[in-house]
C-alpha cells in the first residue's frame, strides 16, 4: 500500500511540474463524523488540518492532493469514540465556472491512535482498530480572490474501522467544512 500511496505521489509531482498552474496552501476545518454501519451511535464533532498540494492541467480540470490531520470517530452514550488521522486525499477537480469546482477521488488514511480500550474497557478489551482506512471522497468548493478558498466535503469509508469481524465497529461517515489559503 505504501508503494501505491508513494507511486501514486510520484505521477501528481511530475504532473503539477508540467501542470499549467501550480497551488500549495493550507487549509483547516471541522469535521463531523460518524461510523456509518453501527447503531446507537451520534456524530463527534472534530478538527481537521493540514496542507494541500495542486495543479490545473487544463482550463476545466485540476488534481490535488492533500495531507490532514483528523479527528474522526463518533459518540456513544455521551462518551466519545476517537479515531484520529493523518487522511492523504487525491481528487480530481473539475471547474465547473471560475473559482466553482466539484471534486472526487481516493482518500488513505492511517490511524494514529483511539480509545477504544479505555471507552469499552473489557468488553472491546480484544478489539482492535485497523491502521489503515480506505475512503471516497465528494466534494465542491469555491476559490475565492486573494488565495482564499472554501470547501465541503463528503468522506465515506469503503474499509470497516474494526480489526476483527465480532467486533464491527462500521465505516468512517464524514462531512467536512474548510477553508484555506493558497500561497501561489
Amino acid at each position: 500500500m505504501k508503494k501505491l500511496i508513494l507511486g501514486i505521489l510520484t505521477v501528481f509531482t511530475i504532473t503539477a511540474t508540467q501542470a499549467q498552474g501550480l497551488d500549495l496552501g493550507i487549509k483547516a476545518g471541522v469535521n463531523f463524523a460518524t461510523l456509518n454501519d453501527a447503531t446507537n451511535l451520534d456524530n463527534r464533532t472534530g478538527f481537521v488540518a493540514g496542507a494541500f498540494v495542486g495543479a490545473k492541467l487544463s482550463d476545466n480540470v485540476g488534481i490535488q492532493a492533500d495531507l490532514l490531520y483528523s479527528q474522526q470517530g463518533a459518540e456513544f452514550e455521551g462518551k466519545e469514540f476517537d479515531l484520529n488521522y493523518v487522511n492523504v486525499p487525491v481528487v480530481a477537480k473539475f471547474f465547473v465556472f471560475k473559482g466553482l469546482h466539484i471534486h472526487a477521488g481516493p482518500q488513505f488514511g492511517f490511524k494514529i491512535d483511539d480509545n477504544t480500550q479505555s471507552l469499552f474497557g473489557e468488553l472491546f478489551n480484544d478489539a482492535a482498530v485497523k491502521d489503515f482506512d480506505l475512503s471516497g471522497v465528494a466534494g465542491i468548493g469555491y476559490d475565492l480572490p486573494l488565495g482564499i478558498r472554501i470547501e465541503g466535503r463528503y468522506n465515506f469509508g469503503l474499509s470497516d474501522v474494526g480489526e476483527e469481524d465480532e467486533f464491527e465497529f462500521g465505516k468512517n461517515s464524514v462531512y467536512t467544512l474548510s477553508i484555506g489559503y493558497s500561497f501561489l
